[in-house]
Parts: C-alpha cells; sequence; structure tokens
C-alpha cells in the first residue's frame, strides 16, 4: 500500500464543488477535478485491508479498488488505469454519478470517513484520457458473427464494448438522436458533461461498433428482419414506464414526467425543452431524479422550487436497520440540494388544483409513519385535519420507474415476462427467445449506472457463450 497509517493522519476531502453563486447561471459540470497530489494523498487513506468489501461487496462491477489506490500512491498511472479497466468498461461515467456503494462499504467507514474511491476513480479515468492511455483499443482478430444491441445506455454501452473486445462486430440501435441513454437525456449536463458521453461514444466508434440513432427497433426494423440480419441480438432499451399518480386532477397541463423535463432539455426525441423560468414548481419524488429536477428548474430560474416527498425524513448518521456494509438509509443532501429549493418530508400528494385546464396547485396532507422492528418505515396513515394546498404552474412527476413498457419487439419474439413485469431471462441472460439476450434495467428494473453496465457485461458474456457453442 501507499502510506501505511494515512488515514490516521489525512481527512477525507469533500468533492470540490463549483461556488453555488456561479454555478446556478450555467449547466456547465458542478464539480471540479482534484489536483493530483490531492488524488494520492486520498488514496493513500486507503488502508489495504485484509477482506476489501469495497471490492466484494459495495461495487457491483467488483472494480479493484485497493490495487488501483495503491498504483496511484506509487505514481503508476498507467497500471492504475488497466486495473480499473479491468472490470469497469467507463469509470469516466461511474467517477461522476455512482452514489459510490464501494463507499459505503469502505472498511474504514466502520470507525472513520471512507476513502474517496468516487473521486479518485473520475482522476485515474481523466488521466487515462489526458495520457493517451485510454484511447482506441480495437481488436486485434475479427469474428464473423454479428449481434444487434439495442439501446445504449450503460447496460447497452457497457455489453457492446465487451462484445467488441472480444472481436464480434456490434451495432447498436438508439431510437434518439444520440447515443447515450440515460446517461445523455436523462442527467442533467451539470453533473454529466455529455462531452463527457460524447467522447466515449466516439472511442467506441473508433473501435469499431457501429451506432444507428433514431432508429426505433420493432417499428423502423422489424423483429423478423432483426434476427435475419444478426447473430444474436442484446435488449437493453431500459425501464422507462415512469410511475404515474392516479389522483383527481392528473389530466391537466402543466404536468410532467421528469424525464420528459429532463430529456427535453437535452434534445430528446420526445420534445423540446420544458421551461421552469419565474414559475412555481412543485417536484413529487425525493430522490436523485427529483434532486435532478430541483438542480434544472434552479437554473432555468423557476420562482420556487418544493420538492415532496411521502417517505419520513431519513436520520443524519447510519441506523441501525442498515448497519455496514449494507448501503445506509441516510439523509443525502446532493449539490442541487445546496443550490436552493425545499424539501418536505412525509407528505402525500392527494389531488391537482386547476384553473382553465392548467396546474395552479397541489392539494396535499400530511402523513404518519409506523417502523418495523429493525426501524423502517412499515406503514403509513394520514394525519386527520392536516390537508393543505401548495400553489404551483408546473408540476414534476419523479416518483421512480415501473417497468420497460411494451416494447414492440416483445410481442414480435414472444418474450416473457416475469412477476414485476420485467423481461424474463436465464442465467445466461437468454429470453425465451434463443439468440435474443436483455440485461439492465429491462431486466432487473431500475438501479445504479453501475449495476446496469455490471448486467450489461454479463449479458455480453451470455452472448459469448451463446455464440462459442455454435
Amino acid at each position: 500500500m501507499g502510506k501505511p497509517g494515512a488515514f490516521l493522519e489525512c481527512r477525507r476531502k469533500p468533492p470540490d464543488y463549483r461556488p453555488v453563486e456561479e454555478r446556478v447561471r450555467d449547466f456547465l459540470p458542478v464539480e471540479r477535478g482534484w489536483e493530483e497530489a490531492d488524488v494520492v494523498r486520498q488514496a493513500e487513506r486507503c488502508m489495504a485491508c485484509g477482506t476489501p468489501f469495497c471490492h466484494g461487496w459495495g461495487c457491483p462491477l467488483a472494480a479493484v479498488i485497493p490495487e488501483a489506490n495503491d498504483l496511484v500512491c506509487r505514481g503508476h498511472w498507467a497500471d492504475a488505469i488497466e486495473v480499473l479497466l479491468s472490470q469497469n468498461p467507463f469509470p469516466e461515467f461511474t467517477g461522476r454519478v455512482c452514489p459510490a456503494p464501494c463507499e459505503a462499504a469502505c472498511v474504514l467507514g466502520l470507525h472513520d470517513q471512507p476513502v474517496a474511491v468516487r473521486s479518485i476513480e473520475a482522476a485515474i479515468a481523466e488521466k487515462g484520457f489526458a495520457s493517451g492511455r485510454l484511447g482506441p483499443r480495437p481488436p486485434a482478430r475479427r469474428r464473423p458473427e454479428t449481434v444487434a444491441v439495442i439501446g445504449s445506455g450503460p447496460a447497452g454501452l457497457a455489453a457492446a464494448d465487451r462484445l467488441n473486445r472480444a472481436g464480434v462486430q456490434v451495432t447498436v440501435f438508439e431510437k434518439d438522436r444520440e447515443p447515450g441513454g440515460l446517461l445523455r437525456y436523462g442527467i442533467p449536463a451539470f453533473k454529466l458533461d455529455k462531452a463527457v458521453v460524447a467522447r466515449r461514444i466516439r472511442l467506441m466508434a473508433q473501435e469499431g461498433i457501429g451506432f444507428e440513432t433514431g432508429v426505433s427497433c420493432g417499428t423502423d426494423l422489424a423483429a423478423d428482419y432483426l434476427r435475419r440480419r444478426f447473430t444474436a441480438i442484446c435488449l437493453a432499451a431500459g425501464a422507462r414506464q415512469p410511475r404515474d399518480l392516479d389522483v383527481p386532477g392528473r389530466d391537466l397541463e402543466g404536468i410532467h414526467f421528469a424525464l420528459e423535463y429532463l430529456g427535453g432539455r437535452d434534445g430528446a426525441a420526445s420534445g423540446g425543452p420544458i421551461d421552469a423560468a419565474g414559475r412555481d414548481i412543485i417536484i413529487l419524488g425525493g430522490g436523485d431524479t427529483g434532486a435532478d429536477c430541483l438542480g434544472t428548474a434552479i437554473r432555468q430560474g423557476a420562482r420556487r422550487v418544493r420538492q415532496i416527498e411521502i417517505l419520513p425524513r431519513p436520520p443524519a448518521e447510519r441506523p441501525a436497520c442498515t448497519p455496514w456494509p449494507l448501503w445506509p438509509q441516510i439523509l443525502r443532501t446532493s449539490s442541487s440540494h445546496e443550490e436552493g429549493g425545499e424539501r418536505l418530508w412525509s407528505i402525500k400528494a392527494l389531488s391537482f388544483l386547476g384553473g382553465r385546464g392548467r396546474v395552479r396547485g397541489v392539494r396535499c396532507a400530511r402523513v404518519a409513519w409506523d417502523a418495523d422492528a429493525d426501524g423502517r418505515p412499515a406503514g403509513m396513515a394520514d394525519v386527520p385535519g392536516s390537508e393543505f394546498d401548495l400553489e404551483a404552474d408546473r408540476v414534476l412527476l419523479a416518483m421512480g420507474f415501473v417497468g420497460p413498457g411494451a416494447p414492440a419487439l416483445a410481442a414480435g419474439w414472444g418474450l416473457l415476462r416475469d412477476s414485476r413485469p420485467f423481461v424474463a431471462v436465464d442465467g445466461r441472460h437468454e429470453t425465451a427467445a434463443p439468440g435474443v439476450f436483455a440485461a439492465g434495467d429491462l431486466v432487473a428494473g431500475p438501479s445504479l449506472v453501475a449495476r446496469a453496465m455490471a448486467d450489461g457485461r454479463d449479458a455480453a458474456e451470455g452472448i459469448l457463450d451463446y455464440l462459442n457453442r455454435g
């Protein structure tokens, strides 16, 4: 390890954010990278513990974290890049947007602040691009088989990357104007610069992966045509069916799903930008997507922004119900929350209020939660007489996603659904249609970017096994 005992001398360094008064005026990245000396110093805090829970428990990709940290400490950046890439195909993405379950599982976090794994990972990736080590690496030999990857989000890109490195000829189909899926159209530019996404897509194209955009598979290209043209197919279209709210007034104008709002800002095919300038905004949903909406609305010049969550306010410290190394159910304050807006907890939306066909407010009620034996919220009841109205002339629904919807290809290939209902696959990620595989949120449900990448990588291994068996 780089410096034994460094964690006793050096405190964890928080991410370096641009000043609030500066960053709310633009959509440029809020986070600035560290100086190299800071990266090395933070990597020295890694204890080289006997059982690295960050690797084996926390990271969905099983990233080789302690070894990468040690190489950074010793100045072996090129080797650190190779170690990181051995498990994580896109560290420049996870180093920016992953909530870092590896840090929640860090052994140092038992008694101190965990190692800043995410920021170190981002620094390694950027060092790789700056030095040219993260350049095009086309396969030395091409196989005869062709594979279509449908969807260019984290899972689809990871599957395409793994297959291409094995020499398979890969074509990625994307229904939107540009590749990237959630990375481009679901995460605001101030969290993930779209130039970072474009850089990776450009690199993958240089390595031999084909990208066909503006193509809706199952509509523009028939299911039978795809089966005839490609040896195997990987579905990675995500789970974009949002959770709706069936209450009076839902048909009023001015109520939008979160991705409709965020995606429109980045020019998704679904429509133009939805403006929050000068408006009273209410966001229903207290998670990361809601926070992204909050930060976007502030930058657009909203008059007032309130984010409502039906769950109770989480504790500031790790509760007994989520002991280490589990992901702790604690209060998280994003960079967007630091910029303004209000957060309201234990609030339920009863109906939307309107006038002349447009939303004018939300009628709410307070709810009380019971806890189970482990302290988790277990039962909810309305508080009698607690109803109140909040003014709003635009409402954003950011309450999560319930499934993949009804992809046109599902019926064409007779794909089966599981009980949730997501696309059912076997242990190799193969669907009920031979040669058709599925990965990511389409299979596992909405989750982390890192988990989608891991799922895409695993699906690619299943496809390679299928191809090798002929």
